[in-house]
């Protein structure tokens, strides 16, 4: 299968050059493009690709602009971190559509349905499926825009982006205000990481979520970590896991 890749981050497009290569060794990469222009010289010049996988928001624009140009004849699987553009998205080629950063079995799944839709050779792509299926996830993905905190004997509320950050401390878990404010909530981490828009708010290691506003310095750390300054400080050592490391780059970066 040769594979298309339209995106404009150099890590970005590292990342999910590996993570193809990891699910489908075989799977040859037969071009890397950022824009609309370099996009439509590429399909121009060369065999239409098997499959491409495509960001939204390019360096020069939308990438559906290279829709109105030419005819795509490739099925597309688009990459973007923001909701907004999915129904356009599902309208014009689309097999799936991925929210930044990309995970690995979502990837994989996606892959999936494309061999799926690839191998029926009698069943197009129901487009107003998608549709219905992408609407339903995004019912599902709206994020939390406040927090009910217990302030001695009262409830009271705490807009999300007047947080910081999130951490546990002795398995209980806090928020911590701009203003040095802090609070227990009700929630595990993995619970908060499934409510809190990943525009804003992001999941450096176990023990901390951060708001991107909270990040002052970031400082290369051994075995590949990061050491962080935040705001409001912290006096533990805050750092990023290995594992995390690209994923959060590529999040302070946009």
């Amino acid at each position: 299968m040769n594979v298309l890749i339209v995106e404009d981050e150099p890590l970005a497009v590292q990342k999910l050059s590996k993570l193809l290569l990891e699910i489908a060794p075989e799977l040859r990469i037969s071009g890397i493009t950022d824009g609309i222009e370099s996009t439509l010289e590429w399909l121009e010049a060369h065999p239409n690709p098997d499959l491409i996988l495509m960001d939204i928001e390019l360096c020069d624009g939308q990438s559906f602009e290279i829709f109105n140009q030419m005819e795509v004849k490739s099925p597309v699987i688009f990459t973007t971190s923001y909701d907004e553009y999915a129904i356009q998205a599902f309208r014009v080629n689309s097999v799936d559509y991925l929210l930044k950063p990309i995970k690995k079995e979502e990837l994989e799944r996606a892959l999936r349905k494309y061999e799926q839709i690839n191998s029926s050779q009698t069943q197009p792509i129901d487009i107003s499926k998608l549709v219905s299926e992408l609407q339903r996830h995004n019912q599902l993905r709206e994020y939390r825009s406040r927090f009910l905190v217990k302030l001695g004997q009262r409830l009271i509320p705490v807009e999300i982006m007047d947080i910081s950050y999130f951490y546990t401390e002795e398995g209980i878990t806090f928020l911590m205000t701009r203003d040095r404010v802090k609070h227990v909530i009700d929630y595990s981490l993995d619970e908060l990481e499934q409510q809190l828009d990943p525009k804003y708010y992001f999941r450096i290691n176990r023990q901390y979520i951060l708001g991107i506003k909270s990040v002052v310095q970031i400082h290369n750390y051994f075995n590949g970590k990061l050491k962080l300054d935040l705001k409001p400080s912290v006096e533990k050592e805050v750092t990023v896991s290995r594992e995390r490391v690209g994923d959060f780059k590529e999040w302070m970066g946009k």
